[in-house]
This record gives C-alpha cells, structure tokens and sequence, in this order.
C-alpha cells in the first residue's frame, strides 16, 4: 500500500467530513428555527387536530349574536344570571375567562349581585394575568389564597420572570375563591404551540386557568414538578413539560373544529341564549337550552364578539377564539392529550443516524438504484411522522429530510470526485499494463468497443535480446527482473519518442507499432530511427552492467512495414489490441534472422524503400523466410545519415 496515498485520501476524507459537519449546522439550525415550524403546524393540523374535541367541554361565548341583542359592556349581573344558570345546571366546573379590573361604577349594584353570585359558587374559576412590576403585600396576600403547593424536583429552575399580578377589585378578589393564570406564550412565526401550565411569581407557583379548573375538579392543591413532566399526585395525570423560563409550559394537542361552528372545537352557546334561558326558567317557562345540556359538564365562559375579540394565532387557525384555545388547556388534562416532543438529543442522534445511513446506500449502491432506495426512505420517514403526530407526539419534519438531501448533494459529490480520481488511478495503472496510446483510444471510445478492426498500413519493429535463455539460468530471478525491468524502462520512452506504440512484452521479447493508433505518414522511417536509437542505448547499458557485474546482453531488431489488419481480437469477455498480418510475421523472422547473419539491425525492402535517403545498409539477397514461397531481399542497416 502506497501509505503516502493512504493518508491523502484519509486528510481528503477529513477535510470532506468537516465541510459536511459544518454545513449541516447551519442547515439545521436555520430549519429548526424557521422551517420546522411551519412543518409542525401544517403536521399537527393535517394528522393531529383531526379528532373531535371533548363533550364534557363546553364555552359559553359573549359573541355577535349576544352584543346584536345587548350593546357591550354589559351590566355584570348578566354574567351573574349566566353563573347561576350553571349553578341550576349542576355544571361540574365553571372558568370565567375575563379580567375583572375595575368596578361599574354605573351600575355598582349589579356588581354587588355579581360578586354574591361568585361568592357562591365554589366551583367557579376566575382568571388572573401575572405581571413583571411588584405590587409587594398585595402578591404576599394573593399568594396565600390562591398559589398552589408544588413539590419541585428539578434539577435546575429559573428566576420567576414575573413579580406581581394584576390587580382586582376588593370585592371581586373577596368573592373569588379560585383563579388561574391565563397567560400563553407564542412560538416565533406567532402561532400558540405552548400552554403555560404552571408560572412563577415571586417565589409562588400559580397554576394556568385551565389546571386550576382540573384540580378543582379532583379536589386538590398538590403538584409535583421534575424536568420533563408534571405530576399531579391525586389523579396520576403526567403531563410532559418543558423547563423554562416562563415557567413550566406543555406542548397543546388541538382538535378538529367543528361544522356547526367553524371557529370552534368545542359545542359552542351564545351568551345571550343562556340568559334568555334563565330568564325563562325564572318565569316558569320552558327554556331554550335546557339545564341538562350543563350537567357535569365544564364550561369555560368568554368574549368573542367583533370589536371586542380574544383571539390569537394557532396552528389550526389564524383567529383561534380564546375561550376555546382554554377550553382546548382543560379538554388536554380532562382526557390526558397532550403533544410531546422528541428531546434534542434523540433529533441530533436521529440526524446523524440518517446522514451516516443516505452516505451509506449511496456509496455502496448504482446512482438510479440508490436515489430509488433513498426517495422511498425519504416516504417512509414521512409516513412514520404522520402516524407519530396521529398519537400526539412530535418528531422533526423538513429537518430529517432536509439532512437527508444535503447528504445527498454531498455524497455523490464525493462518489463523483473519488470515482474520478479512481478512474485516473485506474489508467494510470492501466497504461503500465496498456500502450498509453491504446489505453486513450479505449478510453475515447469506451461506448464502442467491440470485437473488429480496420486494415491498415503500417510499420511493426520486433527487438529480442540474444541469448536471454542461458542468461536467465545463471541468474536468480530476482536478478533477471532487475536487467530486464531497466531495460524494458530505457526502451519504452524511445519507442514513444518515435510515435511508435508499445503493442506486448513477449518474454524478453518487445513488439511495437508505428503508425496505428498514433497516425503517422512517416512511421517507417520513425520506425527505423527508434531501432537505432535502441540499440545506441543497449550499447550504454553494456558497460554500465559490465560495471556492476551483471552479464553482458545483445539485441536484435527486425522491421517491415506492409498492410495488417488492427483492431480488437478475442471474444466478448476478453479483448485485445494488435495487428496480424505478413507483416508482423515478417518483422518477427527478421529479428530472429540476426541470429542466422550474425546482424543486429534487419529491416524488409518494403521498410527500405522508405529509408534510402537515410540508411547505409547491406544488402542481403535471396533470403529464404519461413512462411514464404519466394525468396525475397532483407538488408543491415549499418548506419543512419
């Protein structure tokens, strides 16, 4: 193994990973950050929001119906007849989700029937909204009505970003006897993902609106806080949770808006249809909706009405009404449906996972055969996030795929790059096994290769070296490669010098072409002025292995030109370059011919023909050659001028 190589494509390796590495970083977090949520939006409204929300919750909205009949604001004791409506009703749990700041200082009797009617229902849930400037004694006082006790078991909390909240009126916060923080936090392409569950201020936890109305349910104040969920001891309800800042937030799991009410996914009453029906009922009169409809039911109370909206952005729509994004809080913990997501860590192992495994198909398989797999890898992962959001539970959508491609691009890249410098490799390899001219004409027409060759007219030069055999048997065979590697190395660059072609090693033997694959109109005489030079360099040798003491050797070289017939030879599996033909067999006898003269250099009279001006030769005449009915001429060359 050539370890010089070994370590440059290891480094060439390195450097490819790195670049990798810190591209993928960047893809990543800028798909995290931008692309994966609005992927988790259109995920959880196509797979995740398609059930229907909850019987058991229903709202009560102050909408346009309600306003059309009775101009907002409206008195406080209309809300009181809607709470004692409820009350009749046997309503399980009641929110209230509006703030409560000041006094009517119009009507202030019907604030003091409002207040009596809320101070007599203690299932009632009123909403608060905590602050960020300090109200001092009054949080210490609010705390000790209404924080929960909390058993918290983090690891690591954060500083309570709120420190007050915001005030009500004495006999409003007199008559209440439970609330709930309806503060929400919005994801950064402003769509509501998080419910804060449970918010710090101060040193006091306050549990959301919606969790106040679950614990009054179940009768009880005790929570139990760790890293990644919350517990509620009295129900076994483990809601997974995120530690943060804001507080301890939990993923929302949203459900299918309904047809009789688009804007809703929970069984919506007009505010105003509830009084009509207590009224009714004060009368001694059948009501339009009657008391049964309430039974045991939650019911979250809210504004919804043009001029006075409580809406925000979800993932299902962009004016989702407040009260049913509440009621939305409750139906989770009502029936444990909550989102969870997968931590970072598994998404960081999920995308190295996918990197390594899109670089391994590629590398081991055909370009149309991997791309296949990959693009049905690609579907199958779609398809596992599809059923993942079906049972609450967020995997990344865009980002794995994201990955996937970007290892893509980046793998046949590299398989395109390292093939290349294979196939350079390879031919270079090929050319020390191959005529390098042959080796560029196979290359050129590597669509059409095939069995056939065209006749042409050219120059073949035989050289053999004299009594190689004997040699070879006083040598070791180590020593033999040596003398015959040197030679071979100093011969191979004059026969190219000439435009002459390499065509096989025969032994000791060399066979070469002038004029086919590299056209050349002058080939014989190139053909004979290579011979020549080949034998001044053998002269040069001799006295350098004399010095070295290895054995003295001799050449001989036989030339002719004539037609042959060149091209590929063998079958379909196995192919060879050559020419066949007199000629070659001619050039081969006058080789061995310098044996029988005691000659070095023969040439035929059709390569002499070529060469007159050039070579002082003898001539030969009547030469019977093996092969060949008639005798025929050969000449030495002696010398070139």
């Amino acid at each position: 193994m050539n370890i010089k190589r070994f370590f440059k494509s290891k480094i060439f390796f390195l450097y490819s990973v790195l670049a990798f590495t810190l591209l993928s970083w960047f893809v990543v977090t800028l798909s995290l950050n931008v692309f994966e949520q609005n992927a988790y939006d259109w995920m959880l409204r196509k797979f995740t929001a398609v059930k229907p929300a909850s019987s058991e919750v229903v709202v009560i909205v102050v909408d346009d119906k309600s306003v059309g009949r009775v101009k907002f604001p409206w008195k406080r004791q209309m809300y009181g007849q809607i709470f004692e409506y409820l009350n009749m009703a046997g309503a399980r749990v009641v929110g209230f989700d509006a703030l409560v700041r000041n006094l009517d200082t119009d009507n202030p009797a019907s604030d003091t029937r409002f207040f009596n009617t809320i101070n007599s229902m203690p299932n009632l849930v009123a909403a608060f909204s905590p602050g960020y400037d300090s109200t001092g004694v009054y949080e210490e006082n609010f705390a000790r009505r209404f924080a929960i006790n909390i058993t918290d078991k983090r690891k690591k909390s954060f500083p309570a970003e709120y420190s007050s909240v915001l005030t009500f009126p004495n006999g409003y916060l007199n008559a209440i006897k439970n609330t709930g923080s309806v503060n929400v936090a919005i994801t950064k392409n402003n769509h509501l993902w998080l419910a804060d569950q449970i918010v710090f201020v101060g040193s006091h936890a306050y549990p959301s609106f919606a969790m106040r109305m679950y614990l009054l349910m179940h009768n009880t104040n005790e929570v139990e806080v760790y890293d990644n969920r919350t517990v509620v001891p009295a129900t076994g309800l483990a809601i997974p949770t995120l530690n943060t800042s804001k507080g301890i937030q939990n993923f929302i799991g949203y459900y299918k808006l309904r047809d009789d009410e688009p804007f809703y996914a929970h069984k919506k009453y007009s505010a105003i249809d509830i009084i009509d029906s207590f009224n009714a009922i004060k009368s001694g009169r059948q009501p339009a909706i009657a008391l049964s409809e309430f039974a045991g039911k939650a019911v979250v109370i809210g504004i919804h009405a043009a001029g006075t909206e409580d809406s925000m952005a979800t993932p299902i729509q962009d004016a989702h009404p407040g009260v049913d994004i509440q009621a939305t809080f409750l139906d989770n913990l009502m029936n444990d449906d909550f989102m969870d997501q997968t931590p970072l860590w598994f998404d960081i192992l999920l995308f190295i996972f996918l990197a390594v495994s899109t670089f391994k198909i590629i590398s081991t398989r055909t370009f149309l055969h991997s791309f296949s797999v990959l693009i049905a890898y690609g579907v199958f992962y779609y398809l596992v996030a599809a059923l993942c959001f079906q049972n609450n539970f967020s995997v990344p959508v865009l980002t794995p795929l994201l990955m996937m491609m970007l290892t893509m691009i980046f793998a046949y890249s590299y398989r395109f790059i390292t093939e290349g410098k294979n196939k350079e490799k390879i031919k270079s390899a090929m050319g020390k096994y191959l005529s390098h001219d042959i080796m560029q004409n196979v290359v050129r027409n590597i669509d059409d290769i095939k069995l056939g060759g065209k006749r042409a007219h050219v120059t073949v030069l035989f050289s053999d070296i004299r009594g190689f055999t004997s040699m070879s048997e006083q040598l070791s065979a180590i020593e033999v490669s040596t003398i015959l590697n040197e030679y071979f190395s100093e011969m191979e660059p004059i026969i190219t010098k000439y435009n002459g072609v390499i065509n096989k090693f025969i032994g000791d033997a060399i066979m070469a072409i002038f004029g086919e694959p590299v056209q050349d109109i002058n080939h014989p005489v190139n053909a004979v002025k290579c011979a020549k030079e080949m034998l001044e360099c053998v002269d040069r040798l001799q006295q350098k292995w004399l010095n070295e003491g290895k054995p003295k050797i001799e050449i001989g070289v036989g030339i002719s030109t004539g037609e042959v017939f060149v091209g590929n030879v063998g079958s379909e599996n196995r192919l060879e370059y050559t020419v066949i033909g007199d000629t070659v067999n001619l050039a081969s006898r006058l080789e061995s011919y310098n044996k029988v003269y005691k000659t070095r250099f023969l040439i035929s009279s059709s390569t002499y023909s070529y060469v007159t001006d050039i070579a002082d030769v003898i001539k030969i005449s009547e030469v019977t050659i093996r092969g060949k009915a008639d005798k025929m001429d050969i000449y030495e060359v002696l010398r070139l001028s």
